[in-house]
């Protein structure tokens, strides 16, 4: 067996291709049935974010495992083979599980350090254990990859301040903002017209971070009034106007300045849209959805400026060069766990032999503790009984002790193999 993943990022993908590999939860059920039905895979897991689709498998065969798998995301997809294979990447054994440790600690992000993956990796694990994708290995491997996420974050400063991407939409609308005042500089938001559009998590750091950036007075859209009024309750320094996703036209003919971040399918806003509600102003949209929320054509319309999750990457540059010492840190702490990990994968192929070994040892125990009780005779009490049975499973385990753990602690694969059949060939098995 081999743990293999497949998968695109940011690094590998521009978002018009991520965005046809996004799994949302509602299709999460039908992928697992389709990965699971693969003759390859044993075990399965996907992580399914705004700027990355990872599938981490446990395969029986690596190169059959790896082109199983990239034929579902080409299935899924819907792309040809020539459009999709050049951006995917997979890894294999020890760099498939240096790959994740990196991921959950926010090493692969596109900003670095930044937090909500960690939470991400968190509902892969909890969604391949509801949909019974994952077993004993792969549930090892991603708890382990969350506890490195964690451990990373505590032992470093990595994750202290990091910005999000909803930090990171800020600030582009900031520096642009001030490039377009001739700034090559951060300036405030306090004169813009800013709506959100969407109720989420990723809509919730935006205002917590529009807020920081002298933001008073918002208006927020989603299709839920309910659920935008109690995202809203809960700024009360902010002056937040909540509308139905019915009056995005209005909101967007009022705005100088829209984020838009839902769980849409489709673009919700595009050319046809723009040009109807005859825009006099200036507009400015920054999509952090995957898929895109804003139609790649309305970047060739008069008075609109578009940005999507791709476009961060001018601000998230300037905030990457103080965080890269503490990222070297976070490399180590990598390595550690991730030897962990392998030398308990390793240790698991001496566990035939020790469960057989076990057997051997619990079977002649069972036959000579019966021999001694039955020429005990009637007068042994059931209590002297329990004494002599415990006395022999003490006396088995102890006997045990000692090969098993050599048996089960890190050594060379060769070394291992020669002890397993030394003991194999010595008791019989």
């Amino acid at each position: 067996m081999h743990i293999a993943v497949v998968g695109l990022s940011h690094r590998t993908a521009p978002v018009e291709v991520r965005e046809k590999l996004s799994i949302s939860e509602l299709q999460i059920g039908d992928s697992f049935n389709s990965l699971k039905e693969k003759e390859q895979v044993i075990e399965v897991s996907i992580l399914s974010t705004c700027n990355r689709l990872e599938i981490y498998s446990l395969v029986k065969e690596p190169d059959t495992g790896v082109s199983e798998i990239r034929e579902f995301l080409k299935d899924h997809s819907g792309l040809s083979e020539e459009v999709l294979f050049p951006h995917l990447f997979s890894f294999i054994q020890e760099e498939a599980v240096a790959h994740l440790m990196r991921v959950s600690s926010g090493l692969d992000s596109l900003v670095l350090g930044e937090g909500q993956i960690l939470s991400q990796v968190k509902k892969m694990v909890r969604l391949g254990q509801e949909n019974k994708a994952t077993g004993p290995i792969l549930n090892r491997l991603l708890t382990q990859a969350v506890s490195t996420g964690k451990r990373v974050r505590s032992e470093t400063n990595l994750g202290s301040g990091a910005v999000s991407i909803s930090s990171a939409a800020v600030e582009l609308a900031q520096l642009k903002l001030g490039q377009s005042l001739g700034k090559d500089q951060l300036v405030t938001l306090e004169s813009e017209r800013v709506a959100v559009v969407g109720a989420g998590r990723m809509s919730r750091l935006l205002i917590q971070h529009l807020q920081a950036k002298g933001c008073s007075t918002l208006t927020l859209v989603n299709r839920s009034l309910d659920r935008a009024q109690s995202l809203a309750s809960d700024f009360s320094t902010v002056q937040i106007n909540c509308l139905l996703l019915d009056s995005l036209d209005s909101c967007l003919l009022n705005s100088s300045l829209v984020f838009t971040s839902t769980a849409a399918e489709n673009p919700i806003i595009d050319a046809e849209r723009l040009k109807k509600i005859s825009l006099q102003n200036s507009l400015r949209l920054i999509d952090i959805g995957v898929p895109r929320n804003i139609s790649a054509d309305v970047k060739h319309l008069k008075n609109v400026q578009s940005h999507d999750v791709d476009d961060l990457q001018e601000v998230v540059s300037r905030n990457q060069e103080a965080r890269q010492k503490l990222a070297l840190q976070a490399e180590e702490l990598i390595k550690e766990e991730g030897r962990l990990f392998l030398e308990w994968w390793e240790s698991l192929e001496a566990v035939p032999t020790i469960n057989s070994l076990r057997s051997s040892m619990e079977g002649i125990r069972k036959e000579e503790l019966q021999k001694a009780l039955s020429r005990m005779g009637p007068d042994f009490s059931a209590r002297e009984r329990k004494v002599v049975e415990a006395l022999s499973k003490g006396i088995i385990n102890k006997i045990l002790h000692t090969p098993v753990t050599k048996l089960r602690a890190p050594q060379a694969r060769t070394d291992r193999i020669d002890s397993l059949r030394k003991i194999e060939n010595l008791f019989d098995l």
